[in-house]
């Protein structure tokens, strides 16, 4: 990626430093007077309404919104920009109902993967297990890689140095302190986001007054608002599905499920949330929409810094690093807690271990983030690895859900229409580099079917990987 170097390295290696060093402050002294295993799991399960709101939106946005729904929407027009921002919301909606329901049925769990070994057995325990842990491990690579890229864009800092600083920091207190101290600083990071996003989106507004609009759009990009435009549609539908159905295995949502005070909180927590993602990021979306209508050869996961950095503006860049910074820990926190409580209360079900699964679980922690940090100083991209993910967690979603609404929906039936899902997706899921698949380009010739399937190999596969395994469901 480019260099703009608005700022010298070695401010922002301080100013990295210095943030984070606060949250890691902030984090071990909080939680010190909240330790043991249960507050470090669930928090006691006695968290307010406020603390989860805060706590659910933090996770939820990392650093990827100021890359992905820009980037998507400079390809994938209006509709990538809809399909992102309700993909992003639309698994909190559905976790009011969801929620409820396992709090109440299963009170005393603290995984979606407890749930589904009580629900069903060994087998299909064992598979989802490994998915969420996988789906969360590139999760984790993808957020240190994107502010790793940002930090260098903005500054030429090394991706190195800033992949350590934030991996290390967030470790820190998140390893003492659990879901704690990852829902408190969440807390603080949430405030300080907030108003970051709103003084950036202020003055990316007034620097693009007169291009701010649906109208310049449509003056210039106007495929990019037409119902004509098939991108519109696939994109939307895509993006909607894979991050819908990945976000429902996200075990730091299932977390914060069972750490709320009560259902009411759950509920009214899950809402607000609901209402607060949608906006932000649409409206992160809709920058690359006005972004590619000013400059047809922008840089699409640049997007969104084209709009705001036009002007090198020195205090806007440290802005940038601040949200990215605040935006990033929030969700690597989340996502180690999360990962560290799937090992402690989950593997020790497949690994039998003869020692502490707290002390184990910090060991393979520390591994993922090792890894995490190579990937990230390499500046490697993971786009085709996120996407495998989120292919593996829609063949997964119709078939676990469902099936605690079916008492006769057996753990075989889960298992076997799993299975059909993802041959069906992995048979149409692009190549790296996205001109053919396994059954169209190499089984099949490209022109055997029509020519749409071909041009639009993510989206069928996915639609197939998550509808598919419905024909296989029996119910005896």
């Amino acid at each position: 990626m480019e260099q703009i170097n608005i700022i010298s390295q070695s401010s922002a290696i301080i100013l990295t430093l210095a943030i984070s060093i606060i949250f890691v402050i902030i984090g071990i002294l909080y939680s010190k007077k909240y330790q043991g295993i249960n507050n470090y799991l669930v928090a006691s399960r006695s968290v307010g309404t406020f603390s989860l709101t805060a706590s659910l939106v933090a996770s939820a946005l990392g650093a990827w919104i100021l890359f992905g729904p820009a980037s998507a929407a400079t390809w994938g027009g209006i509709g990538a920009v809809i399909g992102y921002s309700l993909g992003t919301a639309f698994p909190l909606f559905t976790l009011i109902y969801l929620g409820k329901k396992f709090r109440d049925k299963y009170p005393r769990s603290k995984s979606l993967i407890e749930v589904v070994r009580h629900r069903f057995g060994s087998q299909l325990f064992k598979l989802i297990l490994f998915l969420s842990i996988f789906y969360m491990s590139i999760f984790l690579i993808a957020e240190v890689t994107a502010v790793s890229i940002l930090i260098n864009y903005i500054s030429g800092a090394d991706l190195w140095i800033t992949a350590s600083i934030v991996i290390i920091s967030s470790l820190l207190y998140t390893l003492y302190g659990g879901l704690r101290a990852s829902i408190f600083t969440d807390n603080i990071q949430f405030i300080v986001f907030g108003l970051l996003l709103i003084i950036s989106f202020s003055y990316l507004i007034s620097l693009n007054s007169n291009e701010f609009s649906f109208e310049f759009i449509k003056q210039n990009k106007p495929n990019l608002l037409s119902f004509n435009y098939l991108p519109n549609f696939t994109a939307g539908l895509t993006f909607f599905i894979a991050v819908a159905a990945t976000n429902l295995f996200h075990q730091g949502n299932w977390q914060r499920v069972y750490a709320a005070k009560d259902n009411k909180v759950l509920k009214s927590s899950l809402i607000f949330s609901f209402l607060i993602i949608i906006p932000i990021v649409f409206l992160m979306g809709f920058t690359g929409l006005i972004a590619t209508s000013q400059n047809s050869n922008l840089i699409p996961d640049l997007a969104f810094f084209s709009l705001l950095l036009k002007e090198n503006a020195l205090f806007l860049s440290i802005i940038i690093i601040i949200l990215a910074i605040s935006l990033t820990v929030s969700s690597i926190d989340t996502l180690v807690n999360a990962i560290s409580s799937l090992i402690i209360v989950d593997v020790n079900k497949v690994i039998k271990f003869k020692g502490d699964y707290l002390k184990l679980s910090k060991q393979i922690i520390i591994l993922i983030s090792l890894i995490s940090f190579f990937v990230a100083s390499k500046g490697i991209s993971i786009l085709y690895l996120f996407l495998l993910a989120d292919l593996f967690c829609c063949a997964a979603v119709l078939s676990v859900f469902y099936s605690f609404y079916s008492k006769k929906f057996t753990e075989k039936n889960a298992y076997v229409a799993i299975i059909v899902g993802l041959i069906g997706g992995i048979l149409l899921f692009p190549s790296p580099d996205f001109s053919k698949s396994i059954l169209v380009g190499i089984i099949l010739p490209l022109d055997f079917l029509p020519i749409f399937v071909s041009q639009s190999l993510l989206f069928c596969s996915f639609i197939v990987a998550t509808f598919l395994p419905i024909l296989t469901w029996r119910q005896k």
